[in-house]
């Protein structure tokens, strides 16, 4: 592995950009704080590459932070292949009425996003959780919303994070220029995996340039498909035997 940069090696993160006081308000210091945290630890331990960290306003934080302008008010919410807590953690900043999951099967990056929700104080919201989707489905509770930025094409991600839903729940993705195509490719999976709406959505307009994009895929009465819902219910009753219960 190569050696980690030096403090005066490492590049500066720039000033936070208008927007970002609109869009974190109060949170904005917390928001400093995180994108410094990205920039040094982040870039130390190999989850964001150096070269991203003079656009982390932009394109990261700002970028994920707008998803909010399509997640309903109150709800339960998984960011599916976290990574380095990207859109989860911008995302909680601007919504503390959500409650977050941020799911991610790799040590080092739960490590680091444990850090963070510990040091920018959202451990009341945001909890860490350490697998893969299909290896968390038989004990997580099911949520309202799944988000993920980066994750896999929409028909892979489809697979993982449509499961985790609860009934009639939706999955928001982060996508760039492929959107409309990979909608279009993964219809068919889709529908297959219960969805019974999908559209593309351009969110932040008057905050980020171009505008972020997501993929909206609505579900209906069994997320995932009757497999899935015959599997999670079979998990279920296991559980009560056992005397365990969902998380």
């Amino acid at each position: 592995m190569s050696e980690a940069p030096s403090a005066d090696e490492s590049p500066k993160v720039p000033t936070p950009p208008p927007a970002a006081q609109r869009v974190f308000g109060d949170r904005l210091p917390d928001a400093v704080r995180y994108a410094d945290l990205l920039a040094e630890v982040g870039v130390r331990r190999g989850l964001i590459g150096p070269r991203e960290v003079p656009r982390l306003w932009e394109r990261h934080l700002l970028n994920c932070a707008v998803l909010s302008e399509v997640v309903p008010e109150g709800v339960t919410v998984c960011d599916v292949g976290s990574g380095a807590g990207l859109p989860g953690i911008p995302l909680a900043l601007v919504r503390p009425d959500l409650r977050i999951s941020l799911l991610e099967p790799l040590l080092r990056r739960t490590t680091f996003l444990q850090e963070v929700v510990e040091l920018i104080g959202l451990d009341d919201q945001v909890t860490v959780v350490r697998g893969r989707a299909e290896e968390v489905l038989s004990t997580f509770t099911p949520v309202h919303v799944v988000t993920a930025r980066a994750v896999a094409p929409l028909d892979r991600l489809a697979g993982w994070g449509i499961p985790l839903l609860r009934p009639y729940g939706e999955m928001l993705a982060l996508k760039g220029d492929t959107a409309e195509d990979e909608l279009r490719a993964a219809r068919s999976a889709l529908g297959k995996l219960g969805a019974v709406s999908s559209s593309v959505l351009r969110v932040g307009a008057d905050v980020v340039d171009p505008p972020s994009t997501v993929v909206r895929v609505e579900v209906g009465e069994s997320p995932g498909g009757v497999r899935f819902a015959a599997k999670r219910a079979k998990a279920a009753r296991r559980g009560t035997r056992s005397g365990r219960g969902h998380r």
